[in-house]
């Protein structure tokens, strides 16, 4: 009887994607995959370490693996196994610990230590490297509702700003091949998924180490144009993309692109250059309003979403007002905000000014109201129009649920025959739930 292995992700769209790599890793050596929840032989966690909560879920999850097979072989890889497999190894129930370029060959370590019962037992086995030897890379995909695939293209980063432990857990910034991205986007073609998202750790720096070392061949630039040429892809989607790295020409390319939707998700962190200082990030306010204003003249319809920390060492009460207003005249869509949380071996963790728990909670509340104000005006704006609506595949208590190309989420009475269309739609209302109703323009199925 085949063995079964089961998985969970903690964190970004990218550790997803590693998670799928990971997954048909064991398929090849027979493996059968299941829930989470079900008994299996082996558990594979995939960790997070850029909130603290990610760090408490994770022996909670263990416990889970535990209580569904208390024989089971329990494995944790990911960003917090290479910055603290100590303390996950110590985790009662945890068997192996791999960091960021041992968790690729975890069937490799899992056969050792199997073939090996009197040496699989007691104390968890860690392998993890000096984060200096992250230098390959590994490309990987992730299928997630069969409507949308996320696809690697980049890994680690070179940026040092002083609150983010990512360079710490993934190494310096490397990227696929060109030619092997196109080949996953034509896989995943073949599997009749619509829309692609590409993800990476900081894919505006695409190109670099692209065979081994810092030698560019390709860019970003490149890369987009290259994809935008793939047959059978619908949708491309960029998930997340500095501002500093969103150049012209990519903003111009996808205003007149087929596949590549309207849709920009760009970190900014803080609207006060005081604080972008602290973190050491490579642009000012300015810079974020001009690539904003940029995408707008070019594509007034796109949707534009933002990443903000709150609560930084040294930021004050002026400084996050600063931020605040910032926001709140920007012609932008949607927040993603983030407490500011300390990390061990970061710079910021030593800094001054340490804004207290229930200042930065207050902060972020203001900010997540924000976010709902910006979404239901974009939402308004959207009203009207005509666009095209990408079906999900989750019968979400009686309703379906579906993206436009820029980003409106819609709502319609479940039917299984919509899952993985795409549909011309004129935007009508908002339901008040905050989804968007909608009449179909025609009943043709555009893909």
């Amino acid at each position: 009887m085949n063995k079964k292995v089961a998985f969970y992700t903690l964190g970004c769209k990218l550790n997803f994607s590693e998670t799928s790599t990971i997954a048909r890793s064991f398929e090849k050596e027979d493996f059968e995959r299941v829930d989470f929840s079900e008994r299996a032989d082996v558990y594979v966690i995939n960790t997070c370490s850029v909130t603290e909560n990610a760090d408490k879920r994770f022996k909670t999850i263990v416990k889970q693996a535990q209580k569904a097979n208390p024989e089971a072989f329990v494995a944790a890889v990911g960003c917090y196994a290479q910055l603290k497999p100590e303390e996950l190894a110590a985790v009662d129930g945890v068997d192996l610990v791999l960091g960021a370029t041992e968790k690729f060959k975890i069937t490799d370590y899992l056969n050792d230590l199997l073939s090996h019962p009197e040496r699989s037992r007691g104390e968890a086995k860690i392998h993890s490297c000096e984060i200096e030897e992250a230098d390959f890379y590994v490309g990987s995909y992730a299928i997630g509702d069969r409507t949308r695939a996320f696809l690697k293209v980049q890994d680690g980063c070179d940026y040092k700003c002083t609150y983010c432990t990512i360079p710490l857990a993934r190494g310096i910034s490397r990227s696929d091949s060109l030619e092997n991205v196109l080949q996953n986007a034509r896989e995943i073609a073949a599997q009749d998924i619509k829309e692609i998202v590409l993800t990476g750790v900081n894919i505006g720096d695409y190109g670099k180490g692209e065979f081994g070392n810092k030698r560019h061949e390709h860019t970003f630039f490149d890369l987009v144009k290259a994809l935008d040429r793939i047959e059978g892809i619908h949708r491309l989607r960029i998930s997340s993309i500095e501002p500093n790295l969103l150049k012209n020409e990519t903003i111009d390319f996808v205003a007149q692109s087929n596949s590549f939707v309207p849709h920009f998700h760009v970190p900014l962190q803080s609207g006060s250059d005081t604080v972008l200082r602290l973190m050491r990030r490579r642009y000012l306010s300015n810079l974020y309003v001009d690539r904003v204003n940029r995408i707008k003249k070019a594509m007034p319809h796109a949707c534009i979403g933002v990443d903000v920390i709150v609560g930084f060492p040294g930021e004050t009460d002026e400084h996050f007002l600063e931020t605040y207003h910032f926001l709140n005249e920007l012609d932008i869509s949607y927040l993603h905000v983030f407490t500011y949380s300390e990390r061990d071996n970061t710079l910021a963790a030593d800094m001054g000014g340490v804004v207290p728990k229930n200042v930065r909670n207050k902060r972020s509340k203001m900010l997540r109201g924000l976010s709902a104000k910006k979404r239901r005006a974009f939402y308004e704006s959207q009203l009207g129009t005509t666009r095209t609506v990408l079906f999900e595949g989750e019968n979400k208590m009686g309703y379906i649920h579906g993206f436009t190309e820029n980003y409106v989420k819609v709502k319609a009475p479940w039917n299984p025959e919509l899952v993985n269309t795409l549909h011309q739609v004129e935007l009508t209302e908002i339901d008040e739930d905050g989804l968007v109703r909608f009449e179909f323009v025609t009943d043709t199925i555009l893909a």
